[in-house]
């Protein structure tokens, strides 16, 4: 029997390669987020590959689904909706949680919401407390996606700037796997940065002109690349280190760059590289006393279905719904 009161949302995530579900209430209270990653799974290939992601989504989904539902303390009887990401990301994983959302909406008779998971992702940190307070300058960080927008309102998004090449998320991996350090490149980069004692190697900073509010980490991964070249026996953690600082402060420079000429004092960042604790230092020590940064704790900066559920409920709420013909997009 649904509650009269309380909506509770159903929301599941398969973009990439991490199995999630997750039961929210109301939009902001989390009753259950479990995910299965599959990092193992494609550690020796230092990146997912596709085929695999899909495959092991397939397999996992369901006990996902059900370990949700009984930490949740709820049944589908108790569902009002049913949300899933269907854009961007590897149309193959898309399909796993969008179809089973499908069904889950078709036999217990529920609206099936389709998600962006890019607008998912600056959700996130409406899930632990925080008010959304539009407009505010989003800025998304991850493996496959490095963007800015302007955000007045939940489904109401402007795109401001974004990676002409690498996510900064990619080139952290791609410069762990050139200096043989393991996957996922972030985390371990980040660790490895930590341990540097001279901090003597620095990198270019390669910024636009300004007004370009555009990002590029192509040419950093190609110095660093090219400087071990040149010193094959240069400490690693200082090059880790040389390497982080430039990448974040792109990263930092651009998003106050986009706050202070707009005028939107209210910054968002969201997505796996947010979980950086340099990220989260810098982005501290650079704001103004006006400003302020939103950041999620690190497990809701990672690929997660509570913030599927969360946007969906708005959505829910503005009668936004989609019928089972909905299909999934590799991009946004």
């Amino acid at each position: 029997m649904k509650d009269g009161h309380d909506i509770i949302g159903l929301g599941l995530e398969s973009s990439c390669d991490e199995t999630a579900a997750a039961v929210v209430k109301n939009g902001t209270t989390i009753l259950s987020n479990i995910i299965s990653s599959q990092i193992d799974l494609h550690r020796e290939y230092c990146g997912v590959v596709p085929e695999i992601a899909s495959r092991a989504h397939l397999e996992t989904i369901n006990g996902i689904i059900d370990r949700a539902m009984e930490e949740a303390g709820v049944t589908f009887g108790n569902l009002h909706y049913v949300a899933a990401t269907s854009r961007p990301g590897l149309v193959g994983s898309l399909l796993i949680a969008l179809q089973s959302a499908k069904a889950i909406s078709y036999v217990c008779d529920i609206p099936l919401i389709g998600v962006h998971h890019l607008q998912a992702h600056l959700y996130a940190p409406f899930l632990e407390g925080h008010e959304p307070v539009f407009p505010y300058i989003g800025l998304l960080v991850s493996g496959g996606n490095t963007a800015l927008f302007m955000v007045r309102d939940f489904d109401d998004y402007e795109s401001i700037g974004r990676t002409v090449d690498d996510a900064v998320g990619e080139a952290f991996d791609k410069i762990a796997k050139f200096l043989d350090l393991g996957y996922p490149g972030g985390p371990i980069i980040e660790k490895l940065a930590a341990t540097a004692t001279v901090k003597g190697i620095t990198f270019p900073r390669l910024l636009p002109d300004r007004g370009d509010f555009r990002f590029s980490y192509s040419g950093l991964k190609t110095a660093v690349i090219q400087y071990m070249k040149r010193h094959p026996d240069a400490p690693r953690e200082e090059v880790a280190y040389g390497f982080q600082e430039a990448a974040l402060e792109l990263l930092v420079r651009r998003v106050f760059e986009v706050s202070r000429e707009t005028g939107v004092p209210r910054i968002v960042v969201a997505g796996g590289v947010a979980s950086n604790g340099r990220l989260r230092r810098m982005l501290n020590d650079g704001r103004r006393r006006e400003e302020r940064i939103v950041v999620p704790s690190p497990l809701l900066c990672t690929d997660n279905a509570a913030m599927v559920a969360g946007i969906g409920y708005r959505f829910h709420q503005a009668g936004r719904h989609d019928s089972c013909s909905l299909d999934v997009c590799a991009r946004g």
